[in-house]
Order: C-alpha cells, then structure tokens, then sequence
C-alpha cells in the first residue's frame, strides 16, 4: 500500500472576496493586503510541514498565495510550484465580474437552486468534479510512479519524516490521530502534497472524495462543514491510501482549517 498527504488551502483574500463579487476564471484579482496576510499566517503556521510537491493554479490569487506559504516553510522556500489549470476555479461565465446577488438572481428566474445554477458560459458542476477527478487522478499516478521508482532504487519502507513534521502542525484528536501518527503501524509517507486552489472547486473535489471514493471523516466533523465552502486559507489534510488496479481511499484528517486566521482580521469571503 502506498500512502501520502495532501493538503489543500484555499487562496487568501482579493478586493473581490470581501465586495461579494464573483471572479471565477475571467476576472484575474491579486491578493487584497488582508489576503497576503492570511497567506503568510497560513505559511507560519506549516513552517515546519516538510513538503515534497506543491501545485497550484494558474490564476494570479493562488499564485501569489502559494508564494506566501512557502516563503515561511523551513524546508521548502525554493521548491519548484507546477501550476495547473485543473485546479482553476469553476468559469461563471456570464456572472463573472458581477455581484454574487446578480447570479442568485439569473438562478431564481431560471427556477433553479444557486449553488446548482450554470450561468450562460458557465461550466456545470460536473464539469469543475471532472477536472477535478482528472487532477487528482493524475497526482495518484504521479505519486505511484515515484513510489516505484525510489522502491527500485533505495528499497525498504517510507521513513516517517514526512508524518511526524504533519504530526509537529496538526491537532492529533483521538478519532484521527493515528492517520498521521508515525507509531500506527501503517506504512510511511512516500510524499506530502501542497495545492492551493479556490472555494467552489474545492468544495466539489472534496464531494467527489466524500461520494465516490468514501472518503472516512473525523467524528468532530459536523455535517454543515461538508457542504460549506472554505474561508480564505482555510487548510484541509486528508491522507489518500492506494494500491494498483485499486481507487484511492482517502482520509480526512481536518477540513477547512483557519486556527491561523486568528492573528489576521476576519473577513467574509464568498464563493470565487
């Protein structure tokens, strides 16, 4: 079996965030001062997680977040950043640049639920799962295909530094504990994934995992928080578990994180 972390973080806040304004992929909004700060509180805060890979998107709000956490990291300031257009957030089409209001509006004169609603040139909420699912596919490949490699070249198991800098980061409650806890018995790490990417996207990769690939909760999880979308940085680990022929069985060891947000301002963010 072949184990790694993936952690999550959604980008910090943009000027558009905070006014209610939908950006998706057409409206390319920098950081706002608040949302740098949220992204170098959420770098202090995972100073010492020892990272092997770090994706992000392409759009310039998870860019610049990316470079705010790394730039804190003891271990990982010159890491090479992969960034994907798989991870953009969902195209709102016609509601792009316009009030979040305006696209709960156009969903009520179509009869429709908003979260649900496609805008003209939208893209469907299957199409953000596929893009999704192919991302994370083709991580589960990448990693796989490492495993192998190194297998073949230093043979042995995993050491448990990746976990236990985890482990040094994240609460370890009694009900997830052990998927981190280098003293569980499980094989180690082979890898600790970083992809920062955007609200609506996020909330549908983590449904994918949560319906298709059942993924397992922490019991202090409660049920609003599955559906809810991330604040700004807010910072989810799960630990995915695959073998060959075999779907990937992820854990979740924390969804939606924000104990570092409490050193910056609060701001209410929206789904973009």
């Amino acid at each position: 079996m072949t184990r790694f972390a993936l952690t999550v973080v959604r980008h910090g806040e943009t000027r558009l965030n905070k006014e209610k304004v939908l950006q998706g992929q057409g409206i390319d909004e920098p950081l706002s001062e608040t949302g740098f700060k949220q992204a170098a509180a959420a770098g202090r805060f995972m100073s010492k997680v020892r990272f092997t890979h770090a994706f992000s998107s392409d759009l310039t709000r998870a860019k610049q977040t990316m470079h705010g956490i790394l730039k804190h990291n003891l271990f990982c300031k010159d890491m090479t950043v992969q960034y994907d257009s798989r991870l953009r957030e969902r195209k709102y089409g016609a509601a792009e640049g316009k009030p979040l209001s305006d696209l709960r509006n156009m969903a009520k004169e179509a009869g429709e639920e908003c979260p649900f609603f496609t805008p003209p040139g939208g893209e469907t909420l299957d199409q953000v799962e596929m893009r999704g699912k192919q991302f994370f596919e083709f991580l589960c490949q990448l990693i796989l295909k490492e495993a192998d490699q190194k297998q073949q070249f230093s043979p042995g198991a995993p050491s448990n530094n990746l976990e236990t800098s985890l482990a040094e980061i994240f609460p370890l409650e009694t009900n997830y504990s052990s998927e981190v806890n280098s003293d569980s018995g499980a094989p180690g790490l082979v890898a600790s994934v970083l992809v920062v990417s955007h609200g609506a996207y996020m909330r549908s990769l983590f449904g994918y995992f949560l319906t298709d690939l059942k993924c397992s909760l922490p019991a202090s999880l409660r049920k609003f928080e599955l559906s809810s979308v991330s604040p700004n940085t807010g910072i989810s680990l799960f630990i995915i578990s695959f073998e060959k022929g075999k779907e990937p069985t992820p854990k979740c060891v924390c969804m939606n994180l924000q104990d570092h947000l409490n050193e910056v301002t609060k701001t209410l963010s929206v789904i973009c």
